[in-house]
């Protein structure tokens, strides 16, 4: 089985005001971005090149948002990529240049 070309762990998902889970999982493998909760149940997940990640205007540095079969997730990584061998999820930019290459938009 093939390495996921990005795993974040350790991310709050959230839809509109609610919080779906505060130590999620976001992976992109096989060409699918998946939202796992932090037991490994499946959210949502879609073909990436379906997939829309960006940046929101009006929030902070850690915020990126996701449209996924329609529906606008909220997730919060990290402002900064952790220190090498340190835990945390990547930083919010980092997944979304993540998502714009496994697309093949560029990255």
């Amino acid at each position: 089985m093939a390495e996921p070309e990005f795993t974040a762990k350790g991310v709050r998902i959230g839809k509109r005001l609610r919080q779906l889970t505060r130590a999620g999982q976001v992976r992109i493998e096989d060409g699918r971005l998946q939202l796992l909760t932090s037991y490994g149940s499946e959210i949502d997940s879609a073909p990436v090149q379906a997939v829309r990640a960006s940046k929101p205007w009006f929030a902070n540095e850690d915020r990126a948002l996701a449209d996924v079969n329609g529906t606008r997730y909220t997730l919060t990584l990290n402002e900064h990529d952790p220190a090498p061998g340190k835990p945390g999820p990547p930083s919010a930019r980092r997944f979304i240049e993540a998502v714009r290459k496994a697309a093949g938009r560029g990255g």
